[in-house]
Parts: structure tokens; C-alpha cells; sequence
């Protein structure tokens, strides 16, 4: 069982594991706000609801740019898993300017692609092969990209990273 845990201002911060969730309740540096139904869970000091959301009683400053690493599977995601070119269902990434040509692995120079159409491009640009982006790339952004852990996420923590986006 995982928890979200929320900022004092209800900014998500983190999941965290339903144990350190419960510790952070115990110790009263945060508080319930949805509970997973269920027994409870007992303890010397009483019963203590199980933990889906958490927020914290102090709030704790975040650094101001929460990079998102590029990675493979994050492309994948930010596209729905669907070509950049043709729609169809992505199983690669495509550099829209070819890495031997100077193009970076950036957000920006990335779409997912199917493995036909990465294949017929090959070193190409889309314009030399008179294709056209069904996209813009561009870096993700919103709360389900800066908290990790929130791909496979509960129900009970949509109201809250929907604020995030």
C-alpha cells in the first residue's frame, strides 16, 4: 500500500509507503485526509486510520524547478504510447532531429514512435520525408509528472493532483 503525502498547502510532494505514512501520523507531523477502508490499525497509543492521503502539519520548502528527467518510458507516457507520426501504437522513441545531426535527447526532440515508422525514417528529418508531427513535443508538466510514484495512481488521489496540474 502506497500514500500520497501533500504539502501544508496541498501541493503533492511524494508517495511514500504506507508504513513511513503511518510513522508520520503517529509522530503528529501529519494528518489523514482519505482513508483506505478497512480495519484499522492498532497501536499502543490507539487505532489509527489507514492512510491514502496524508498532509503534512509544517510546511516544506521544495526547490523551485522540479525537472523532469527525460527518460524512454517518460516519453512513452507523455504521448499515450501512440507515434508521433502515424498514431498507431509506440513501442520506441524517434529523435525528430536526428542525433547525428546534433539533435538532443530533450523533451523537446522526442516522440514516442511505432517501429515501422521509426524504421523508414531512419536518419531523416520529418520534413525531408514530408511528414508531419501529430504533436508538439514538449517537457511535461503538472503534478503527475513531479511527484514519482504517481503513474499508477489511487482514485483517492485524483482531487489532489488535479489541483497540482
Amino acid at each position: 500500500m502506497r500514500t500520497l503525502v501533500l504539502n501544508a498547502g496541498y501541493e503533492p510532494l511524494a508517495v511514500v509507503s504506507f508504513k513511513r505514512a503511518l510513522v508520520l501520523v503517529m509522530n503528529d507531523k501529519a494528518t489523514v485526509i482519505e482513508r483506505v477502508e478497512g480495519d484499522p490499525v492498532w497501536a499502543a497509543s490507539g487505532a489509527y486510520d489507514r492512510p491514502a492521503v496524508i498532509v503534512l502539519s509544517r510546511y516544506v520548502r521544495v526547490p523551485m524547478s522540479r525537472l523532469v528527467p527525460v527518460t524512454r518510458r517518460g516519453v512513452l507516457r507523455r504521448d499515450d504510447h501512440r507515434c508521433g507520426y502515424c498514431g498507431n501504437a509506440a513501442s520506441t522513441i524517434d529523435h525528430v532531429l536526428p542525433r547525428s545531426r546534433g539533435g538532443a535527447g530533450s523533451w523537446e526532440n522526442l516522440v514516442a514512435c511505432c517501429l515501422r515508422c521509426n524504421n523508414i525514417k531512419g536518419d531523416r528529418t520529418p520534413q525531408e520525408m514530408n511528414w508531419r508531427l501529430r504533436i508538439t513535443p514538449q517537457p511535461p508538466r503538472g503534478g503527475r509528472w513531479t511527484v514519482r510514484g504517481t503513474e499508477r495512481s489511487d482514485p483517492s488521489w485524483e482531487p489532489y493532483l488535479a489541483l497540482a496540474a
